[in-house]
């Protein structure tokens, strides 16, 4: 049964009016599979990535069994002891979290709190004293905080881990494992991981406990809701395109990834000095600093905000009109999290992508992930694509027998044609599409 309202999910009255004062009236398809589950007190395993509505779909069901929970007795929250935690890789992600958990429970007597490290933990500790029902934390600086007794995880009876694979890649996966281990044996819990390395489908066999599984695939969705379009061009010539492209005043809010946090600097840099309004956000960002870019960007002061994988995981900035890969990710599925951040909440969005020679087996690996090309783009500063490999039954791209050795003098006759120049007839890579 699809469930076209919050009415049909059995929520109680506080958290329905909230809902209206946010302007959610209908659920997306992860909320209205989810709260049923968690309302029945199951565990779960959730493959979603961010924008998919799946903060609303655990928050929304804890809000309501804390409230139904607590003790009539019991008017204040224990101190320093939470009945429910979720873990999230990031500070933005945490304090987003935060912020959703205080909309919807604004009518409701329950007390959330949101740590995390990078500032001092002087307020932090004072709102755990003054007791919590709802705590949002990094694993870090929870694990620095368990340790000095300021919290203590006993009374914890609801368990989400937030986006496990980038707690994975960040080195977080053995802190998580400690905390999971301060908790009480008897409780639910949750994980979300927009993907499933083995790490994460090992932590989950171990602490779930016979879990729903709810997968929302993220690539199918990114494809049809996206214009997405490859430019191939050299790596020296990457600045030049991406401020000619960035001249049509259409991308009035640009998110542009790097891989890395110095490239994020070195991007910025350019933009500004091109006189275009940029920020940088990435994980060597001092707190202060990180929320100020993310701040700017969101009111529309500055309108490029460039920004690394890590740190730009789980942020829901609206109306996002355009994402720029100014290099390709690694890992494809990278790709479909970097694009989903203009097609929030089902709206359309625009994902352009600068893709140079070294970075060809990215672009050919998130092809394959979509089973669809990239769309080549044409710009004066691009390049013509090579003709597309032959692709055997099984998919796998033949190699090209291997050119003839050309005599030292020829070789250099030809030194000068294009790095990307085509063979004549030959069609850019998605012409097709």
């Amino acid at each position: 049964m699809t469930l076209t309202t919050f009415d049909g999910l059995g929520l109680i009255e506080p958290l329905r009016l909230a809902l209206k004062a946010e302007n959610y009236l209908r659920p997306t398809p992860i909320q209205a599979r989810t709260i049923p589950l968690l309302a029945a007190g199951k565990d779960l395993l959730g493959i979603a990535e961010t924008g998919t509505g799946k903060t609303a779909a655990f928050a929304l069901p804890i809000l309501q069994r804390l409230a139904a929970e607590r003790p009539a007795a019991q008017r204040k929250p224990l101190p320093g002891a939470p009945r429910a935690l979720i873990l999230a890789p990031t500070r933005e992600l945490a304090g987003q979290i935060g912020e959703r958990f205080r909309a919807y429970g604004r009518r409701l007597p329950l007390r959330t709190e949101v740590i995390f490290g990078g500032v001092n933990q002087h307020h932090q500790v004072k709102a755990l004293k003054a007791g919590i029902d709802i705590l949002i934390a990094t694993p870090g600086r929870l694990l620095d905080l368990c340790q000095q007794r300021h919290v203590r995880l006993d009374q914890v009876s609801i368990l989400v881990l937030d986006e496990a694979d980038r707690m994975l890649d960040m080195g977080f996966i053995h802190d998580v494992r400690k905390i999971v281990a301060l908790c009480r044996r008897e409780r639910q819990t949750l994980l979300f991981s927009a993907t499933m390395p083995p790490p994460i489908a090992k932590l989950a066999h171990d602490i779930l406990d016979r879990p729903a599984r709810i997968d929302i695939a993220p690539a199918k969705v990114a494809v049809e809701r996206i214009d997405q379009r490859v430019f191939l061009v050299g790596a020296k010539e990457k600045r030049a395109l991406l401020e000619a492209l960035l001249a049509d005043r259409a991308m009035d809010k640009v998110l542009v990834f790097t891989r890395t946090k110095r490239g994020a600097d070195r991007v910025c840099r350019n933009l500004m000095q091109a006189g275009l309004s940029a920020t940088a956000l990435h994980g060597n960002k001092a707190q202060n600093a990180r929320v100020r870019a993310l701040d700017a960007f969101r009111s529309g002061r500055v309108r490029i905000l460039v920004a690394t994988d890590i740190a730009a995981r789980g942020i829901d900035v609206p109306n996002i009109s355009h994402v720029v890969n100014y290099e390709l990710p690694n890992e494809p599925e990278s790709y479909v999290h970097r694009i989903g951040r203009t097609a929030r909440a089902g709206a359309g969005g625009a994902a352009l992508s600068l893709c140079d020679a070294s970075e060809r087996p990215y672009l050919q690996a998130i092809e394959r992930l979509m089973r669809a090309p990239v769309p080549v783009g044409d710009h004066r500063l691009a390049v013509a694509a090579p003709s597309t490999p032959r692709q055997s039954g099984r998919g796998t791209t033949i190699a090209s027998a291997k050119p003839r050795r050309r005599s030292r003098r020829r070789r250099f006759a030809g030194a000068r044609q294009p790095a990307f120049a085509p063979a004549n007839g030959a069609r850019a890579i998605g012409d097709s599409i």
